[in-house]
């Protein structure tokens, strides 16, 4: 069974920076692409960025390119995502999902871990 385990949300002022981690376990996570999400109440899903297996490719999506960096350790099956700069817009309920950009929004995701920027 798949499971991803976020955290590493909290409150943070705008312009602050926070670390996003993501455990997985249940399948193979060094052959698999990885990918975030978000999603504030109210909204749809929104997909962010995603890594390949080997982290030698990684996409952002245009609201956070330049800001936030994804990365992945496969030795210790864990997903991360660096938030710097961060701003009040920024504030939402995250997730990590199995597999590439193109499944992320419907695929397996964690509980999810909440980031608040607010001053």
């Amino acid at each position: 069974e798949v499971q991803l385990v976020e955290s590493g949300g909290d409150l943070v002022q705008p312009g602050g920076s926070l670390r996003l981690s993501c455990a997985a376990s249940g399948f193979t996570f060094s052959k698999s692409s990885m990918s975030w999400v978000r999603q504030t109440p109210g909204q749809e899903l929104e997909w962010i960025s995603s890594i390949s297996t080997g982290s030698a490719a990684s996409l952002y999506a245009d609201s956070v390119k330049g800001r936030f960096v994804i990365s992945r350790d496969n030795a210790k099956n864990t997903l991360y995502l660096q938030l710097n700069s961060l701003k009040t817009e920024d504030t939402a309920m995250y997730y990590c999902a199995k597999g590439p950009r193109s499944t992320a929004l419907t695929s397996t995701k964690g509980q999810g871990t909440q980031v608040t920027v607010s001053s």
